[in-house]
């Protein structure tokens, strides 16, 4: 059996030298190295920014968005989305394990795991695509997936159904975030709050800032606004378009008496959302650019051309812990797990 590297760089087609996120091509035979774990796939959770791009650019046909999804990764033997650049994450069953990771992992065959590492670096081979569900931006295939020595991934718990902890383990990256960022009395704002990342986002915000804090919720929409108001996750709720800066801006100064937020939370999966991010921040303040929608030179830039000192952090989808903490939010609240089981089961 052939021997690999632990951060999978023996997959890289092109170009040579290069970890196989920014490769144009891997290798996706699914003939395992003696490092790497096999994976039979069930479902595939696309990642927002990229779903919503395939969708738009399928024009909401369901055999097209197949169709886009199946050449990604016959072209590419990964399902990186050119656009966004992101990928998602799969939720599968171990087939396969090489036999240097034998006594380093406590994974043995027949486990059902979630891999917490991008589908845009995962050699993946889809066989036939099953079903695609645009509402929650998930698709079942038949299909294989290889993990790297270094891939993270959680074991599914046997307490919620599968489909639920995917779709809470695809954004875990954010909560917990948000659960190490926030400080006690801290302002914090949500933007995107009614989505997935935000509502997990709103509930751990609300518990660390405390009663002396405050939390804002901007939703995309009055739906999206009224589902985080409805479950009580934030102080303050207002819907509106992320891409209108001043806007939001104004709204959240009006909310601070002009202190604007000690951490900002995107959340959204459109583009050109940086600057509503940046103007809400205080100076000094940190602003958590969760959205694989942002333009990081657009953030950079534009905090220069308005002269905010603000640090900014990018929307890493690893923290430590980040699976238990995610998972934890759903065992804490009742009311937000209900929600989660009628969006995403």
């Amino acid at each position: 059996m052939k021997k690999g590297c632990p951060y999978g760089t023996h997959r890289v087609i092109e170009p040579k030298g290069v970890l196989p996120q920014p490769a144009l091509r891997i290798d996706n035979t699914m003939e395992i190295y003696d490092n790497e774990i096999l994976i039979d796939v069930r479902t595939l959770n696309v990642d927002s920014a990229s779903f919503t791009q395939i969708e738009k650019q399928a024009n909401h046909d369901i055999e097209e968005i197949k169709k886009i999804m199946m050449g990604l990764v016959e072209k590419q033997g990964k399902h990186k989305n050119p656009v966004t650049g992101s990928g998602g994450m799969l939720i599968g069953t171990v087939k396969e394990i090489g036999p240097a990771l034998k006594g380093k992992t406590p994974l043995k065959v027949g486990d059902k795991i979630a891999t917490l590492v991008s589908l845009s670096l995962t050699p993946l081979k889809i066989e036939k695509i099953l079903e695609v569900r645009p509402d929650i931006d998930q698709v079942d295939i038949k299909g294989q997936a290889i993990l790297f020595e270094s891939g993270i991934y959680a074991v599914l718990p046997n307490d919620m159904p599968e489909t639920l902890a995917l779709s809470v383990l695809d954004v875990a990256g954010a909560p917990a975030q948000a659960a190490k960022l926030v400080r006690p009395g801290d302002i914090v704002v949500v933007i995107g709050g009614g989505g997935k990342s935000g509502l997990l986002c709103l509930y751990e915000a609300k518990k660390r800032a405390g009663i002396t804090g405050k939390v804002i919720c901007i939703g995309g929409s009055e739906k999206s606004t009224e589902r985080a108001r409805q479950l009580g996750l934030a102080d303050e709720y207002f819907a509106a378009d992320a891409t209108d800066a001043i806007s939001i801006y104004n709204k959240i100064s009006a909310l601070t008496d002009g202190k604007l937020a000690d951490l900002v939370i995107n959340c959204v999966n459109i583009p050109n959302t940086e600057m509503a991010s940046i103007l809400s921040c205080r100076e000094g303040g940190t602003v958590y650019f969760f959205s694989m929608a942002t333009s990081f030179t657009q953030a950079a830039l534009g905090a220069e051309g308005v002269g905010k000192d603000v640090n900014m952090i990018i929307g890493n989808g690893y923290c430590k812990d980040h699976a238990a903490i995610s998972l934890q939010v759903l065992r804490e609240s009742p009311a937000l797990r209900k929600l989660f089981e009628e969006m995403y089961c």
